[in-house]
């Protein structure tokens, strides 16, 4: 079951009230889209978007089945780099919220290939009808660009060693094509760690090097760049965004776009640091544990 993070910081944030309109930039299951749903209380309207042609249905489904339907919520098939089309429909925006993890129920379907855990093919497209999956992505791909998407999209210590293997691997006729291949020339790469260290120092190199991938299929600095450049011009006076992060290089881009239209007076106020889940959150949700919330006020 996927469980929404920073629920209570961000609501507080936000400061949502009836009558607004506000966008939910990731829909996802629809966690937080449901509490700013309660928020308006049937009065204002919520505009929600999603790429995930799979699981996008799904939560259509559920949101109307709790009374939802289009005269509150209006959902969207689209990248969320795509807000100026929604303002063009809703007009400017009082709270926007951007989740960019990625949801449980996509990790934990072995056939999307987000995940290590359990064999499946090797995927990680947000949205399975566009672009190329990651085992085509290996196909084409130097070592010097492997050796760079895994150090710049996941800070991976052993990317040499790693993007080393795998191009090896391919150039003697291995076809990448499962989430176990990938993993296992993983665990091959780094059997130089001392053994004890090396099971953890695998798991998590697996976990950088599936983020890295889907982060380049799914030209995700990209996008939200392209988001955080269109969003001041998206918002009403006084509109507030708030944005989750859940690796470096998503927050360097969303503190430095912050940062940026602050100093041009755009935003009136900025977070002056990243809020973390509490503890206990962190406790009863490892997800949570790498979470970062940045949130700006438009002037």
């Amino acid at each position: 079951m996927h469980r929404s993070i920073c629920v209570k910081e961000i609501l507080e944030f936000l400061q949502i009230t009836p009558g607004q309109t506000g966008l939910d930039a990731t829909l996802g299951y629809g966690g937080h889209t449901l509490e700013m749903l309660k928020c308006l209380n049937s009065k204002g309207h919520l505009y929600a978007t999603d790429v995930d042609s799979i699981e996008l249905p799904r939560t259509r489904e559920r949101l109307e089945h709790l009374g939802y339907g289009s005269d509150i919520l209006t959902i969207k098939q689209t990248n969320f780099s795509n807000i100026d089309q929604i303002t063009s429909e809703s007009g400017p925006l009082n709270f926007i919220l951007a989740d960019l993890g990625v949801s449980s129920m996509q990790i934990d379907n072995p056939e999307r290939g987000f995940s290590f855990k359990t064999d499946g093919p090797l995927d990680l497209r947000l949205n399975p009808s566009k672009g190329i999956s990651a085992a085509d992505r290996l196909k084409t791909i130097s070592q010097d660009e492997l050796y760079g998407m895994l150090l710049e999209n996941a800070d991976e210590p052993h990317s040499a060693e790693i993007a080393l293997a795998i191009i090896t691997a391919i150039k003697k006729g291995a076809d990448i094509t499962t989430t176990s291949q990938l993993q296992q020339i993983i665990k091959d790469a780094l059997k130089f760690i001392p053994e004890k260290e090396r099971n953890d120092a695998i798991k998590k190199s697996c976990q950088r090097c599936f983020q890295a991938l889907r982060i380049d299929v799914n030209n995700e600095y990209e996008v939200l760049y392209e988001f955080l450049e269109k969003l001041p011009a998206a918002m009403a006076e006084g509109g507030r965004v708030a944005i989750l992060t859940f690796h470096s290089g998503e927050d360097r881009l969303v503190k430095k776009s912050f940062q940026h239209f602050y100093r041009e007076g755009i935003y009136r106020e900025i977070a002056p640091e990243a809020i973390r889940p509490s503890a206990a959150e962190c406790s009863s949700n490892s997800r949570a544990r790498c979470a970062k919330l940045r949130w700006a006020i438009k002037s």
